[in-house]
């Protein structure tokens, strides 16, 4: 195996806060252990298409309190094509890039784990993304600062909840995951979650009108998982149409919950992922996420990462159903 000397980093999918504490980060360690260091600008198309720049310690400077990432970041779909690999592989061979540290989600390391797999190129992954659905880590990159910005959001809509005895639907990213959902609402006091997680199981909206709201409890939250069928609009209609009395609103959150200064929680856990990569490396690992969990770094396959479901701690809905009388 031919010795690592030159890095390259890039970030993937949906930007994230603290994913420039993790560009710093991989940076900063990389260079102490004598790697050289190169950016990789707008993802797996930068990489395809040789936006490239070499990097210091001066390029990572004052970055670790700023939000989104200075790597810019994409979705590629020339990349997940036979010819789009080849193109990045060559562009890597180019550059003398020896191995690619990958800051995204789900489909950023699934990208990473087929092209590791088609090319032999070590590739280590940070998990940069605010869904908190990669398996084998407690928390994702990005997952508490969003976290804090929907409770933040919440507690101002409440005050027009209550003065206008309304219900609202407020809808929040997650994908398939209600990580996001279940905790804010907890964290934010709301009545209750519609969640993925249990939306096989039973009618959730009739549970929650069933017993979540009292003759005494006219304005309710209710935090709702973005889904493409079932998000705030859906319920919000069938309230509408199944209870007339209620007035009911709906809030979108969307994009505004991806930017923002990263908490020191997401600056810390991009710190230390971003050093275990480094780490990873040194030690000869390859195709691995750098996670942390019960305060340790692991390293995770990316096979467990990405297609083991991240379990969602069903005692959360018993704590909010107590909680919300």
């Amino acid at each position: 195996m031919a010795k690592i000397k030159t890095i390259g980093v890039l970030t993937s999918g949906g930007d994230a806060p603290g994913m420039n504490a993790a560009i710093r980060a991989v940076t900063r360690a990389g260079i102490c252990n004598g790697f050289n260091i190169k950016g990789i600008y707008r993802g797996y198309e930068g990489l395809i298409n040789g936006e490239i720049k070499p990097f210091t310690t001066e390029n990572v400077s004052g970055i670790i309190m700023q939000g989104g990432t200075i790597l810019k970041t994409a979705r590629s779909k020339e990349f997940t094509t036979p010819e789009g690999m080849l193109k990045a592989y060559e562009t890597m061979q180019k550059e003398e890039i020896d191995a690619l540290v990958v800051i995204g989600g789900n489909g950023s390391l699934t990208g990473a784990k087929i092209f590791a797999a088609e090319y032999d190129v070590c590739c280590i992954g940070l998990p940069g993304t605010i869904d908190n659905d990669l398996y084998g880590t407690d928390s994702t990159i990005g997952y508490d600062t969003t976290m804090n910005t929907i409770v933040e959001c919440v507690d101002r809509i409440r005050d027009t909840a209550q003065s206008h005895e309304r219900i609202f639907f407020i809808e929040v990213m997650g994908r398939d995951a209600g990580f996001l959902a279940q905790n804010s609402a907890i964290a934010s006091g709301a009545e209750a979650a519609i969640i993925p997680e249990e939306s096989l199981e039973f009618d959730q909206l009739a549970r929650f009108m069933e017993r979540g709201i009292r003759k005494s409890k006219k304005s309710c939250i209710v935090i709702v998982s973005e889904s493409p069928k079932c998000g705030a609009l859906y319920y919000a209609d069938r309230v509408r149409n199944e209870f007339p009395d209620y007035d009911v609103r709906v809030s979108i959150l969307g994009h505004l919950q991806r930017g923002g200064r990263p908490t020191a929680r997401d600056r810390i856990l991009a710190s230390r992922t971003g050093v275990g990569a480094i780490e990873a490396i040194l030690q000869g690992q390859r195709n691995v996420m750098v996670g942390v969990r019960n305060n340790e770094v692991v390293y995770v396959p990316f096979s467990d990462a990405i297609r083991t479901d991240k379990p969602l701690d069903m005692k959360l809905i018993k704590v909010l159903d107590e909680l919300s009388i």
